[in-house]
């Protein structure tokens, strides 16, 4: 039996040329983590991030000199940019003016409403969307003092925030509550998701280094997914931000949500293992990093799991005694020495992609 996801139906807006919500995919966001007045390098990390299947970039803005930087960006790239804003109402204009496809701030803490009006107007005019992004480490002090750091206080903090752009007549928005315990974001989303249908944006904040920072983010971020939560979705980790993009498409693919990237299953190993799979694994996996295609390659320790326990991979080795089997949908092709395994695999890997013609392409 299929098991299927119903997604929760949301408004859909536009960040730049992408869609968001509605019927539109679940979208792969991640954030720089340069400085965005250095344009060169800026541009050079958001071209490898959308490589890798970014496809809506964060910037911060801390000063009027990152912000007038957005246009050199914009002009060099080919995904949305959205503007990362905190308390300055006048960076948040000057983001507007220089090109930004989205901004994301809290209107709370921008002050005064005349200032807010200025943004919510601009940001009208430019018909870009407003991102309100609550995180539980930085809620109203009357709010926290009142319901203290929970789930509900989020939520509380959100929908005013909503409330301030929609007296505003503003209403193109994107929400995110976000907090480093997993549960505690998984219930506001849940709460919010009854609340309001404005798209989500789903992540987990401050997750941590790569491997709690995965952990954390693929039980939480997954857990929405699976019930059908979420908009788009940022995995946050204190690592390169090419990690976070590669962890978002696993996320989606394991949910059978999207797929972008070869898929690589195999073995943890064994006493039966008599190759150095560790290191032929590690190969492959960089060879393939930057492909999209959407093949199944496995690779698999010996005879016991490869080529049975992997035939419905598309191409895939398995490992014996200095010597291995190259097979395809579970069939043997041929032996080949273990030095050898790898530049076969690359090689019937790249033609199998010529041969369907989805060298660039996503499925699903």
């Amino acid at each position: 039996m299929s098991l299927t996801i119903t997604r929760k139906k949301r408004q859909m807006i536009k960040v730049g040329s992408v869609t968001v919500g509605g019927n539109a995919p679940i979208r792969v966001q991640s954030m720089t983590n340069t400085y965005t007045q250095d344009v060169k390098a800026t541009v050079l990390q958001i071209n490898n991030l959308t490589k890798a299947g970014c496809e809506i970039i964060r910037v911060a803005v801390p000063d009027m000199e990152a912000a007038q930087s957005i246009k050199k960006i914009k002009e060099k790239i080919t995904i949305p940019v959205i503007a990362d804003i905190h308390f300055d109402y006048k960076l948040a204009i000057a983001c507007c003016n220089a090109g930004a496809d989205g901004l994301r701030l809290n209107p709370g803490n921008i002050g005064e409403k005349k200032k807010i009006k200025a943004v919510a107007d601009c940001a009208k005019e430019k018909n870009i969307p407003i991102r309100i992004g609550i995180n539980a480490g930085s809620l109203e002090k009357d709010i926290a003092q009142k319901m203290g750091i929970t789930s509900k206080a989020m939520v509380a903090s959100c929908m005013r925030n909503i409330e301030i752009l929609r007296d505003l007549d503003f209403h193109n928005i994107k929400i995110s509550l976000k907090a480093s315990n997993v549960l505690q974001t998984i219930e506001a989303y849940r709460l919010i998701s009854l609340k309001t249908d404005v798209p989500l944006h789903v992540g987990i904040t401050e997750a941590g280094g790569l491997y709690a920072g995965i952990a954390k983010s693929s039980i939480g971020i997954g857990m929405l997914l699976a019930e059908g939560i979420g908009d788009t979705i940022r995995v946050s980790l204190t690592r390169d931000p090419m990690e976070e993009i590669r962890t978002a498409w696993e996320i989606l693919r394991a949910l059978d949500i999207r797929k972008r990237g070869p898929e690589i299953i195999s073995c943890p190993t064994c006493g039966r293992c008599k190759i150095d799979l560790f290191k032929i694994a590690g190969q492959v996996e960089n060879a393939l990093i930057k492909s999209s295609s959407t093949i199944k390659v496995a690779i698999m320790g010996c005879i016991v799991n490869g080529p049975g326990e992997a035939k419905e991979a598309d191409l895939g080795i398995a490992g014996g005694d200095g010597t291995g089997v190259l097979f395809k949908k579970g069939k043997i092709v041929r032996k080949i020495k273990e030095n050898m395994l790898v530049k076969a695999l690359l090689y019937e890997i790249d033609k199998y992609q010529k041969d369907l013609g989805e060298i660039n392409g996503e499925k699903k």
